[in-house]
């Protein structure tokens, strides 16, 4: 097929306003699957998209469509998610196409996540087409929606697609705006092959299979292929598309996005945003490839069975070949043993990726309490990261101490704005903008990300009736007055439950954690004092009381002397006990303590 007759899209919107949908009609009007093997959200493979509702892993299809003119297109569709966590699978399909179809909710309007993707579409040249969505609900009003759209992005509406994804009307009016308005895919003057690497999965049939764009040049079955960033070189065995069923092909051409197998042993010679070449007549110079993604929220996955260490290990090889956003490495911990230190773009991108190794791998799992990423300066200085808290160095040799601030946009209706604003003024947060689309409030804010990461987003949504939508942005490292806050039983320092957090929140979360372990750990024959210190300052205290043994039972009589003389017994021996004495802490403590989180 002609590359004039090719053309490349993603579709991009908010969560929840119909771009699973509409893909699913755009395929049933291009005939890719039959009306049969049609279901809804057909592009949501996954068990947990499906149950949630939620696209999570970006999803290409390719489709042929005969135009009015009667010319046969070759669409390549990609379903992007909506979810600030995934803005990472987003960036990716945005960067192997020319244009997209912005999705917006004709009854809800423009959202935070539709300007933050639409605004990313923008930085990639993209050619937009407006498409307002649920035209069919009575709420619908697609007049107010369009102006908000010029308003607030700034695009003009006036060719934009009024269509409903459910019932199917509009849909052959989208089709021809896509071959009408969106170009051509641009492709590179290079006679030999150039191909980027814009995904890689494992099947378990297949085993690595990746999905790649062709810039220039052709790839064909049986060719010697070679990653230029890893220097792997490898024998393509099958290519072709998705329909979104498998099409196997002989070849994939210029313009073109489809997949490979290659008979791939090594993980880590897949990275996504890679160059592929032909091993024979290799491109000197790779393609630009994609921005790395930056994990914001860490956290540490330890087998609740030490046997399973192996099964995690190979089990985050492969969800990491799958999602290219998630990082992890091998961490130690004296109470919870061999486990990983791993690397999520957010609080549900930490839940998917636990869910999934449950579900796919049964394991058994013991998440920590996320954290975010430090940066220290120490006084000769040196300027340190600083993941977990029991790497910070000694309190005489830091300098500064820097967290991460996030610029967070928020969008509302007007009634709930001074709770939202009480919200982040709690958080710590200094607001930038205030501004009106209608009677919708858009506030921005700089706010710490370890404020953010525990449950603001669920708070923001039960005091706003779910309403308000929130996207975030990093904006910079910034000194504050951050202490770690080491928790200490029976005088002996417990390095798993140490935690960083603001001066001014040490002492309510360092109570916290005191009266918590007060009620898990199991009491002992002596007194166990629970503290939480700063350096060598007590700022919170519990004690677990001893079992008291009356050892005065046996008296019938006499002076007291005898009875004090018993029980100054007693004490001493408590005392020698709890000197010498070890406090077992139970692995059901740790846990417990650990998935628990304090606003």
């Amino acid at each position: 097929m002609s590359i004039k007759n090719i053309r490349n899209f993603s579709i991009i919107a908010h969560i929840d306003h119909g771009k699973s949908t509409l893909a699913d009609r755009i395929i049933q009007k291009c005939g890719g699957l039959s009306e049969r093997e049609m279901k809804e959200q057909v592009l949501d493979s996954m068990d947990i998209e499906r149950e949630r509702g939620i696209t999570i892993k970006a999803q290409t299809v390719y489709l042929n469509y005969k135009s009015k003119k009667q010319s046969i297109y070759n669409f390549n569709l990609m379903d992007t998610p909506g979810h600030v966590d995934f803005s990472y699978e987003v960036s990716r399909c945005l960067a192997s196409c020319e244009g997209s179809l912005l999705v917006v909710d004709s009854s809800q309007g423009v959202e935070a996540q539709t300007l933050a993707n639409v605004y990313q579409a923008i930085e990639y040249d993209h050619e937009i087409i407006p498409v307002l969505n649920k035209i069919d609900l009575p709420a619908s009003d697609p007049e107010k929606v369009k102006k908000q759209i010029e308003d607030v992005i700034g695009i003009d509406t006036k060719n934009s697609i009024l269509v409903s994804a459910k019932t199917g009307e509009g849909i052959d009016e989208l089709l021809e705006a896509i071959v009408e308005r969106l170009p051509e895919p641009n492709s590179l003057d290079e006679m030999t092959l150039v191909g980027m690497l814009i995904d890689s999965w494992y099947d378990s049939y297949l085993g690595v299979i990746i999905l790649v764009r062709i810039k220039s040049g052709v790839l064909t079955k049986g060719m010697k292929i070679k990653m230029l960033g890893t220097n792997a070189s490898y024998t393509v065995e099958k290519c072709g598309f998705f329909t979104p069923k498998i099409q196997y092909s002989e070849k994939l051409s210029q313009g073109q996005i489809g997949f490979i197998t290659a008979g791939i042993k090594h993980v880590s010679d897949c990275k996504v945003g890679d160059t592929i070449t032909d091993e024979k007549l290799p491109v000197k110079t790779a393609l630009k490839g994609f921005k790395p993604s930056i994990p914001v929220v860490f956290c540490g996955l330890y087998p609740v069975e030490a046997d399973d260490y192996d099964l995690l290990k190979d089990s985050l090889q492969k969800l990491a070949l799958n999602d290219a956003s998630f990082t992890y490495e091998t961490e130690t911990s004296a109470a919870l043993g061999l486990g990983f230190r791993c690397g999520f773009l957010g609080l549900l991108h930490l839940e998917i990726i636990q869910e999934r190794l449950t579900r796919e791998f049964n394991l058994n799992l013991i998440t920590t309490s996320p954290s975010v990423v430090y940066k220290v300066e120490k006084t000769n200085g040196e300027l340190l990261s600083i993941h977990n808290p029991s790497e910070l160095p000694d309190i005489s040799k830091i300098s500064k101490i820097f967290e991460p601030v996030i610029k967070a946009t928020i969008l509302l209706p007007d009634e709930y704005l001074g709770a939202v604003i009480q919200l982040c003024t709690d958080r710590r947060g200094v607001q930038k903008d205030l501004t009106y689309v209608g009677k919708r409030a858009m506030i921005v804010y700089l706010l710490p990300l370890a404020e953010v990461v525990f449950d603001f987003y669920d708070r923001l949504k039960s005091m706003t009736s779910g309403y308000a939508s929130f996207d975030y942005e990093f904006e910079e490292y910034k000194e504050d007055k951050l202490v770690k806050v080491q928790v200490l039983v029976n005088s002996e320092p417990v390095d798993a439950l140490s935690f960083m957090c603001h001066v001014e929140k040490a002492p309510l979360r360092g109570k916290f954690y005191c009266e918590k372990l007060k009620d898990l750990i199991p009491r002992q024959q002596f007194k166990i004092p629970i503290q939480a210190s700063i350096g060598g300052k007590i700022i919170a205290r519990e004690t677990i009381s001893s079992f008291r043994k009356d050892v005065t039972a046996k008296l019938y009589g006499g002076d007291v002397t005898r009875k004090n003389k018993l029980l100054d017994k007693q004490k001493k021996g408590k005392k020698r006990m709890r000197q010498f004495g070890k406090v077992e802490i139970p692995q059901s403590a740790f846990i417990n303590v650990l998935k628990t989180s304090i606003d």
